[in-house]
C-alpha cells in the first residue's frame, strides 16, 4: 500500500529554500558577470551585445519530457574533516512551473555504502586521485548527479555547488555586512580551523580544538570570519543550536550580503569590482556554460518565491534502528520506485 503523500509548505522548509535561493542568486550574479567580462574580452563583443544574444531567445537547455533538472549543492568548505560533505541538496526543476525538490542528506545510498551527502566528497576524491580536475572533470558534480538520479528517478541535466566558506572573502571585499542578531547566543564548542586532529596534550575533552563564540542581540557589522562563525555555529544552548536557527542565520547573512552587493558604491572601483567578482566565482562551481547558466538565471528571476512548487520526500522516508548502519540514516518506507512515482506525480499535478 502506498504511503500517504502530500505537498508540504512548512515554515522550516521555506527557510531552507530561501537560504539556498539567495545563495544561488548570488552565484548567478558572480558567474554571469565574470563570464560576460571574459568572453567580451576574448570575442570583442560588448556586454550589451552578449546580454541581447543570451536573453533575446535564450540558450537551448538540455531537457527530457519538456523539463530541465538542475542539482543545487551547498558545502561548508574549509580544511576541516567533512568540509566537502553537502549540507544542502536540492533539485531545481524547470517545466510548466518551477519546482524545488528537497533531498534529505541522510538518505542511505547502497551505491555509495554511505549517505547521499557524501557523493560530492567521494567524487572529488576520485578526481584528485586520477588527476582529472585539471582536465575539466568535475567528479563531485558527476557522482552527485548520478546518486540523486537514483533517489528521485529524474535525469539531472546540470549541477551547481556553492562553497559557503568562500563567502568569507567576499564579505571582506564588500567591506563587511550589517545585520540584526535576533537572538544572542554562546557556543562553547566552536571548532578551530586546523585543530581538528590536535591531541591537546592528552586532554580527554580535547578542549584545545574549540573556542567560545558569542553574539549579543542587536544590529552589528561584522567581517567575513565573524559572519562565518555566525552561520556555522551548531552547539549553542537552546533553540539557537538547532538546524532551523542555523538556516535562519544563513539567510540573514546572505540577505545582508545581497543588499551590500547591490549598493553602487561597492562596484565603483574597477579593480575592486573585478576582485570581488572573481571571489564570487571562486565560491561556486558548475557544469553549465555561460549561455545555459544565464538562461537558468533568467528563469529563476522571473518566478515569485510564492509561486514555486516545493516537494518534500519526508513522508516517504523512515529512520531504521541505528544498529543497522551504525548511524542515523533515512530509508524509503517502501522502495525508491515509490519515490520516483511520487515525484513524477507531483511535477505533473496542476497548480
Amino acid at each position: 500500500m502506498q504511503p500517504k503523500v502530500k505537498r508540504i509548505y512548512l515554515p522550516k522548509l521555506k527557510f531552507y529554500f530561501s537560504v539556498f535561493f539567495f545563495a544561488v542568486a548570488i552565484a548567478v550574479l558572480a558567474k554571469g558577470v565574470l563570464w560576460m567580462f571574459s568572453f567580451s574580452q576574448a570575442t570583442g563583443l560588448t556586454p550589451t551585445t552578449l546580454i541581447n544574444l543570451v536573453f533575446g531567445g535564450g540558450t537551448q537547455l538540455k531537457t527530457q519530457d519538456n523539463r530541465t533538472n538542475i542539482l543545487l549543492l551547498g558545502i561548508g568548505g574549509g580544511e576541516h574533516p567533512g568540509a566537502d560533505l553537502t549540507d544542502t541538496m536540492m533539485v531545481l526543476s524547470l517545466g510548466k512551473r518551477l519546482a524545488l525538490i528537497s533531498i534529505p542528506r541522510d538518505i542511505w545510498s547502497d551505491t555509495l555504502k554511505d549517505k547521499v551527502n557524501s557523493a560530492y566528497h567521494y567524487g572529488e576524491e576520485k578526481s584528485r586521485e586520477a588527476g582529472s580536475r585539471s582536465a575539466g572533470k568535475k567528479g563531485g558534480l558527476i557522482l552527485s548527479k548520478a546518486i540523486v538520479e537514483d533517489v528521485i528517478g529524474l535525469p539531472i541535466h546540470y549541477s551547481l555547488v556553492i562553497d559557503f566558506s568562500g563567502f568569507t572573502e567576499i564579505i571582506d571585499f564588500a567591506g563587511g555586512v550589517t545585520f540584526n542578531v535576533l537572538h544572542g547566543f554562546t557556543d562553547k564548542e566552536f571548532p578551530i580551523e586546523g585543530k581538528e586532529d590536535d591531541s591537546c596534550g592528552g586532554d580527554p575533552t580535547f578542549a584545545c580544538r574549540y573556542e567560545v563564540v558569542h553574539f549579543d542581540s542587536g544590529v552589528q557589522t561584522v567581517d567575513g570570519k565573524r559572519a562565518l562563525q555566525y552561520v556555522r555555529s551548531r552547539q549553542a544552548a537552546g533553540e539557537e543550536g538547532s538546524d532551523f536557527a542555523r538556516a535562519r542565520r544563513q539567510q540573514e547573512i546572505l540577505v545582508a550580503l545581497k543588499e551590500k552587493l547591490l549598493r553602487p558604491g561597492v562596484w565603483l572601483s574597477p579593480t575592486r569590482a573585478k576582485t570581488l567578482i572573481a571571489a564570487l566565482e571562486k565560491a561556486t562551481d558548475t557544469d553549465m556554460n555561460i549561455g545555459e547558466f544565464l538562461t537558468v538565471g533568467k528563469a529563476i528571476a522571473e518566478v515569485n518565491e510564492e509561486d514555486i512548487q516545493r516537494i518534500s520526500l519526508d513522508d516517504l522516508l523512515y529512520t531504521p534502528p541505528a544498529i543497522w548502519y551504525g548511524r542515523y540514516v533515512l530509508l524509503p518506507k517502501e522502495d525508491f520506485e515509490s519515490i520516483h512515482e511520487y515525484v513524477l506525480k507531483e511535477l505533473e499535478s496542476e497548480p
